[in-house]
């Protein structure tokens, strides 16, 4: 008989629930030191944080040289 792949399997889980994720104030001091370093404009602002709109460009990955 030939033989299958052998592989690790993922087994099975707990069935509890999923972690949620706790608010995060994007107002807070750290926050705000945070994004007035990687954001360069306030339309950057809001995407960076979520808030999107439908003629907003897409994420640019980088400059290939």
């Amino acid at each position: 008989p030939g033989k299958g792949k052998k592989g690790k399997g993922r087994g099975k889980g707990r069935g509890g629930k999923k972690a949620k994720k706790p608010e995060v104030d994007i107002l807070h001091p750290a926050a705000m030191l945070n994004l007035y370093y990687i954001a360069h404009n306030v339309a950057d602002c809001l995407q960076l944080r979520g808030f999107r709109w439908p003629g907003a460009g897409k994420k640019k990955k980088g400059k290939k040289a």
